[in-house]
């Protein structure tokens, strides 16, 4: 059997096969750094979207003319809601979503045609198109209990919302957060009043 021989490297070799190395080890470390940085981005991009503004998608036409079915849209976390904002909350593992109408310790009164009235005083609501008393079982005037909000959808008619017991006054602990922005369909983007 014979041997081929085998010589000896040049310089030039063995410093191009050295530069060869080089690469592949920096190149390994660029693409692990960069998966690991695109992994941290996702999670903090996917736990700020659950926590602080959830993206919801509209179902039902309890919010009509304000809002429509399958819209989609972004809520703001807070504990702070006033009278007129948008809100989401959960219900029997669903989110629904209503319009602020009263907070803790305030009246509701509703007469016949639908006029709501917020201690004595008629509320503006230039979002509701029609008025209706709607699905109400509460005893009016109703008082707001401590920590609770009183809601109700812009389509009155066929909203179930506040003024029946079986939704209630929304608690703190269910509450989602604010709608404020519509980002679908594209020709509706913008803020939700």
């Amino acid at each position: 059997m014979s041997r081929k021989k085998v010589g000896t490297p040049t310089l030039e070799q063995i410093e191009a096969e050295l530069k060869k190395e080089q690469h592949k080890h920096s190149f390994g470390r660029v693409m692990r750094s960069t998966i690991y940085a695109l992994l941290v981005v996702a999670a903090v991009a996917i736990i700020t979207a659950v926590m602080f503004f959830p993206v919801l998608r509209i179902n039902g036409t309890s919010m009509t003319e304000t809002l429509w079915e399958g819209d989609i849209v972004v809520a703001l976390n807070g504990s702070s809601y006033k009278t007129g904002e948008v809100i989401a909350f959960y219900y029997n593992n669903t989110i629904l979503v209503k319009r602020v109408i009263a907070t803790a310790g305030e009246w509701v009164n509703i007469d016949e045609e639908g006029n709501v009235y917020v201690n004595d005083k008629l509320l503006d609501e230039p979002y509701v198109t029609d008025k209706a008393f709607g699905n109400c079982d509460i005893k009016l005037p109703y008082q707001v209990p401590e920590g609770k909000i009183f809601v109700m959808g812009d389509h009155r008619e066929t909203s179930i919302d506040s003024r029946n017991t079986a939704i209630g006054c929304v608690s703190e602990e269910l509450r989602v957060g604010k709608i404020f922005l519509r980002v679908w369909p594209l020709e509706e983007f913008g803020f939700v009043k």
